[in-house]
């Protein structure tokens, strides 16, 4: 939980990701060696801070140290100059919080592709292993392990500090999509055997409270933190008793987690008070609708629906309008609702989307196509990746 705010703190000082991650990792080894002896202190972040602190300070005054030693070959000379681990001590106690502002908008450097401003994401803010991120987006670690790399390099040049406020919306934009695109993985998981990931739903959210707590004047940042803390209220209420997909219709909804629910209605106020509403706090107010919905059959669809139009309208995306063709369809009628996806057939982004076909197979089985909705739900068993998904399809598919 404290890693994150002490690799942005020795970030700061010593201008090396890789470095302040190392400190970092040697305060809570020192925590875990004497811990268990001497107990646990009243603040344990606190106590890490300082212990990397000294960690690092002892270190550049070595160096210090090292470099003179060099230079006077072997003559010992009384050092009349600054002690640097002073300048050093000075810096490590700035504000944490602008530490962690400034690690965020590093770790989603512009010049980083998305999986690597992900991977250093979970790496620096998240604080998983790099086997841990491997399993999270089922790839190899030493993938993973590349992508950190390389970004860390990638980015060891760059100034540790805020971009300029001419650019800070659109790294901003980048910080909230890494953010989003990691509850995304968890919510609904893209590959594997598992229906969704809740650990990264986790990540994400500890992600974004931190990040509304450092920018609490943009509205976009509490439309994240409400969207994400709206759907992982129903993250229990997701899965059955074997780990099997529960779709949205069939959902107890008294497991759904009422706290998260309060949680993410205020993250919503908070985004609706400050204005201008974006593609998260519009997406927040349709999760929200859902929040609020006693049943499938009393939600308010045709909100749902108007919501999405002005959404796909800000924002344009064939899986927001996919998304839309489902809340026409319930307040307008599946065939209004058919109509909408077969326009889509032909969109390039959505031709592996194994979605596209189960949202038809849906819309046709209500118009009682049922031959064309088994062979709908069919393709969108052969296209998708995921196990459980497949399995979900292809028992809709022998249900017709």
């Amino acid at each position: 939980m404290e890693s994150g705010r002490l690799i942005a703190g020795l970030t700061r000082m010593v201008g090396d990701v890789g470095l302040a991650e190392e400190l970092a990792q040697d305060a809570l080894v020192i925590a875990l060696e004497q811990w268990p002896t001497d107990g646990v202190p009243d603040g344990p972040g606190a106590w890490l801070m300082a212990t990397a602190k000294h960690r690092a300070i002892d270190q550049i005054r070595r160096r210090q140290n090292y470099d003179r030693k060099l230079q006077e070959v072997g003559r010992w000379i009384e050092d009349a100059e600054p002690d640097p681990g002073d300048a050093v001590a000075e810096k490590l106690d700035d504000p944490v919080g602008d530490d962690l502002l400034r690690l965020i908008f590093m770790a989603c450097h512009p010049t980083l592709s998305t999986e690597a401003r992900v991977a250093l994401t979970l790496r620096l803010l998240g604080g998983l292993s790099t086997d841990e991120i491997a399993r999270a987006f089922l790839v190899p670690e030493s993938t993973v392990a590349q992508r950190i790399v390389r970004a860390k390099r990638t980015i060891a040049s760059a100034t540790f500090e805020l971009p300029p406020s001419a650019e800070l919306q659109a790294r901003l934009a980048s910080v909230l999509e890494v953010v989003y695109l990691i509850f995304n993985e968890g919510y609904a998981a893209t590959a594997g055997a598992d229906w969704t990931r809740p650990a990264l739903c986790q990540d994400a959210l500890r992600l974004g409270r931190i990040l509304a707590g450092l920018m609490p004047d943009q509205p976009e940042v509490y439309g994240l933190v409400a969207l994400m803390e709206l759907q992982a209220s129903r993250l229990a209420a997701r899965l059955g008793p074997d780990g099997e997909p529960v779709l949205l219709a069939d959902q107890d909804r008294r497991r759904w987690d009422r706290l998260l629910i309060r949680r993410g209605l205020a993250a919503l106020h908070n985004a609706e008070r400050l204005g201008a509403l974006g593609p998260y706090c519009l997406q927040a107010s349709i999760a929200a609708v859902h929040a609020q919905a006693p049943s499938i059959a009393d939600t308010d669809w045709v909100r749902i629906a108007d919501l999405y139009t002005v959404l796909v309208h800000v924002w344009p995306s064939p899986v927001a309008e996919l998304n839309r063709a489902v809340a026409v369809g319930r307040a307008h009628g599946p065939a209004a609702g058919l109509a909408i996806v077969d326009s889509l057939a032909s969109e390039a982004a959505l031709k592996d989307y194994a979605l596209l076909p189960a949202v038809r197979a849906d819309l046709l089985a209500e118009l009682g196509r049922s031959d064309e909705a088994r062979a709908e739900f069919e393709r969108a068993a052969s296209m998708t990746r995921n196990d459980r998904e497949r399995a979900l399809f292809q028992a809709r598919a022998e249900q017709r």
